[in-house]
């Protein structure tokens, strides 16, 4: 279902029109606004009125996180506070939170973002919808609550946690859609089991998830194991929240970008330098109708390549790969870069190995050190009944596990294969990495 054909299946040559006249708006108004806007873009020697076609773009320069926590709390308004109706803002907990803030326009819009990237995913009014992401400063639970409604589907505004009790309801209320952290859906599906409910039998039929990278792997084991069809829903709060992309239920291939709404381009991380379309870098998005926070070219951290070509759904909207890892999270080992999702991509290669896993980085000396913990499956441990390292079976599955995560990583892991049910479960975003380094 598309929403809004008009814009979504577009001309590309129509919607450039429209992008370099909502980014020349844009640009004024940061300028003459936004201390911050003024000062970086004199200091680059360009004005708004020198951007005359979207190439122009690489002539202002980036907005980084750091940029965002040095005009904490209101510092990069660019409307009076008396028009801004409610902030959201990230949990701080790597310094000052950065904070982002809205009009009533820009929540309208938002909402109406959200319920084009729903009915994208397989959404359509009359729906019910589970929304088990989390509500309050973070964007996720009210981004998706607003679009919902804004597409005529009923909200069930359950937020994250209480794992039974999210069960219960979606076995009462027969919600047709599920939103939620990748890892906090499979722990749903997990307590199903423990609750003697078949997670295939469900009334559940399509998931968006996102907040946390994910690997392919694990789209296959989610909807294998609820029956639905899983999409990658992308966003940032920086940039507005849920909704920036998604991909589409009929081909699962690429995240359309609400390209109406945000300009988007992929740099390369080292040099900052514009990268051709399908190679790989940091993604890097500018506001181009957002009134109270607007961002140029705010780099995301966030690794994906971009696609322009058309999808077979109809939507003619730029395509971005999901998300490979976030710089932040890319771990530096004996001088191999190394991503969370490689790790989970193999042991999601491996029948008896469970979609829970930890890493845990350290150190040996002057030598960083990577541990994998992981679980085996409830079937391979009641059929083995031991773990124990001179247990014949379970010692040949560690070798195994062994040689796929070094053939993938580049790198000597150390492993840990651990009974059903001993690693946290997420209740929101997983913490896939445990960092040790800092203690020593």
């Amino acid at each position: 279902m598309i929403l809004d054909s008009a814009t979504e299946s577009a001309p590309r040559s129509e919607l450039e029109r429209w992008q370099l006249k909502k980014l020349q708006e844009t640009l004024e108004n940061v300028y003459v606004n936004v201390p911050f806007y003024h000062e970086a873009m004199n200091a680059a020697k360009v004005k708004p009125s020198d951007i005359a076609s979207l190439e122009d773009l690489t002539r202002l320069p980036f907005t980084r996180k750091s940029n965002l926590r040095d005009n904490y709390p209101f510092g990069r308004s660019a409307v009076p506070l008396e028009q801004v109706v409610r902030f959201h803002a990230s949990s701080g907990t790597r310094g000052k939170p950065t904070v982002v803030a809205y009009t009533q326009g820009d929540i309208d819009r938002w909402a109406r973002i959200v319920a084009r990237a729903v009915a994208c995913a397989g959404g359509r009014p009359g729906d019910r919808f589970h929304n088990a992401y989390g509500y309050g400063l973070f964007t996720g639970g009210l981004g998706l609550h607003y679009g919902i409604e804004a597409l005529g589907a009923a909200v069930i505004p359950v937020s994250g946690g209480n794992t039974p009790r999210q069960v219960r309801l979606i076995e009462d209320f027969r919600p047709r859609g599920i939103s939620g952290t990748p890892s906090y859906v499979l722990n749903i599906a997990d307590e199903m089991v423990k609750m003697g409910i078949n997670p295939r039998d469900t009334s559940l039929e399509y998931g968006i998830l996102g907040a946390e990278p994910w690997s392919e792997a694990l789209r296959v084991e989610i909807e294998e194991s609820l029956a639905i069809k899983a999409m990658d829903i992308y966003g940032l709060s920086e940039v507005i929240g849920p909704g920036v992309a998604i991909e589409c239920i009929e081909a699962q291939n690429g995240l359309h970008i609400a390209e109406d709404h945000f300009l988007t381009e992929v740099v390369d991380p080292n040099t900052g330098e514009p990268l051709p379309y399908g190679e790989t870098g940091e993604l890097v998005f500018t506001s181009l109708t957002k009134e109270a926070f607007p961002v140029v070219r705010y780099r995301t951290g966030d690794i994906a390549s971009l696609d322009p070509e058309p999808c077979v759904c109809g939507r003619t909207l730029m395509r971005m790969s999901r998300i490979k890892g976030r710089l932040d999270d890319m771990l530096i080992i004996r001088g191999v870069n190394v991503f969370p999702t490689e790790i989970e991509y193999v042991l999601l290669q491996i029948s008896e190995i469970a979609p829970h896993y930890q890493v845990v980085v350290g150190q040996a000396g002057a030598l960083d050190t990577l541990e994998v913990h992981c679980e085996v499956t409830p079937g391979y441990f009641a059929a083995v009944g031991s773990l124990d390292a001179d247990h014949a079976k379970s010692n040949a599955l560690r070798n195994r596990v062994l040689h796929m995560l070094r053939s993938e990583l580049g790198i000597s892991v150390g492993l840990h294969i651990h009974k059903p049910g001993v690693l946290p479960r997420s209740e929101g975003k997983a913490v896939r990495i445990v960092d040790k380094r800092s203690q020593v």
